[in-house]
């Protein structure tokens, strides 16, 4: 593969990618539709929703921002835009990480040779992957900080995956966990928590090596919760699911924002990096992943368990500076909020428990996401 030129940016712009399931309206099962949905999308603005590997995905783009308040802006237009096309023939928006009762095994994947090549190469592991996510790329302004933020930031993974958790349910079985969409992404040999890393050469090194030696296909297939992205010049966080509305979206996409420019700022004015037992981070991940907002995790500078609004809460005052300067502060602050209420996976739960119905759950959770009127 060779070098690989980082991109570098000089402010924390921001971009959000979401990943969406494509429903049936009556029925409320998975459907490979995204080919006809992308079609009847304005030709200029196909460019901002995009095929994923199965075809019942379809992926929002945001613009590059300065703001969250920017990214609103523009992701409120694009799926407007979009939940008017799924109307017309018969779609819904799925909005959380794992559909509750539709296979795996019934979806298409998308026929395209890198999606192809990729099933080819992972088989049952990549046929599993049904999951949806959210993606926050924030630009910092050189390869070894992007390598260095991408190692401070881990400990603050699982805090963002608890307050996004919602996929409890696979193939209509709930699994006692908030987030199973996480387990899934496991499973692949490229994803997960990534390795630490020294350097931006040391980075490359390592790409290169897993091309050359035949492991993955193209550095698209890094799916680390967290990586470096050299094309767009950013950090990009993926341990997320895709939370049940835009409005928690917009709250863990400011978070985010405000850690990646606090660590680069931290880094710029040579401040220690307090050491991170990696298995502590992999033990708060798991207490995430099972409980979500009700995880109790471990503070890695004092080694007590705290649950999970408290973390926020000094996480909130922490980030409070950049917040003001990044103008994000009423976003940051929902994310208390979501800290102290119950996730989206427990809203799934208590919702099928009242109407004992997973396709009412499921059609009443879409409607509640929507940003435009119900047809």
């Amino acid at each position: 593969m060779g070098k690989l030129a980082f991109h570098s940016n000089d402010r924390p712009t921001i971009g959000i990618e979401l990943e969406l399931g494509i429903v049936d309206a009556q029925t409320m099962s998975l459907t490979s539709a995204i080919q006809p949905l992308i079609e009847l999308l304005p030709e200029k603005r196909r460019i901002d929703f995009k095929p994923e590997l199965m075809q019942c995905c379809i992926e929002v783009i945001s613009g590059v921002c300065d703001t969250v308040a920017d990214a609103e802006t523009d992701l409120t237009e694009k799926l407007v835009l979009l939940e008017q096309a799924a109307d017309q023939l018969n779609l819904g928006l799925w909005w959380g990480a794992t559909h509750p009762f539709s296979s795996c095994h019934e979806q298409q994947v998308t026929p395209d040779p890198r999606y192809q090549d990729l099933v080819e190469l992972l088989q049952e592991m990549a046929r599993r992957l049904v999951t949806f996510g959210l993606h926050v790329h924030v630009g910092v302004d050189s390869g070894d900080k992007a390598v260095m933020i991408c190692d401070r930031i881990m400990q603050y993974l699982p805090v963002l995956l608890s307050l996004s958790c919602s996929s409890p349910f696979w193939e209509d079985r709930n699994t006692g966990l908030a987030s199973y969409r996480s387990k899934i992404m496991e499973g692949l040999p490229t994803a997960g928590l990534p390795t630490l890393m020294r350097n931006w050469s040391e980075y490359v090194w390592l790409i290169n090596h897993l091309v050359d030696t035949g492991f993955i296909n193209t550095i698209r297939e890094i799916w680390w919760d967290v990586r470096p992205h050299h094309k767009f010049g950013t950090v990009e966080l993926r341990v997320c699911d895709i939370p049940g509305r835009l409005r928690e979206t917009l709250a863990l996409a400011a978070l985010i924002q405000c850690l990646v420019q606090t660590l680069s700022d931290e880094i710029d004015e040579g401040a220690y990096q307090h050491d991170c037992h990696p298995m502590m981070v992999r033990q708060n991940k798991w207490r995430a992943c099972r409980f979500g907002t009700n995880a109790q995790l471990v503070n890695s500078f004092t080694y007590e368990v705290e649950p999970v609004p408290k973390v926020t809460e000094a996480l909130i005052r922490r980030m409070a500076p950049q917040a003001s300067e990044l103008g994000c502060a009423e976003h940051l602050e929902y994310i208390q909020e979501m800290a102290e209420a119950s996730d989206n996976a427990s809203r799934q739960k208590a919702l099928l428990a009242e109407t004992g119905d997973v396709r009412e759950m499921v059609r009443q959770l879409t409607l509640e996401s929507r940003l435009s009127p119900r047809p």
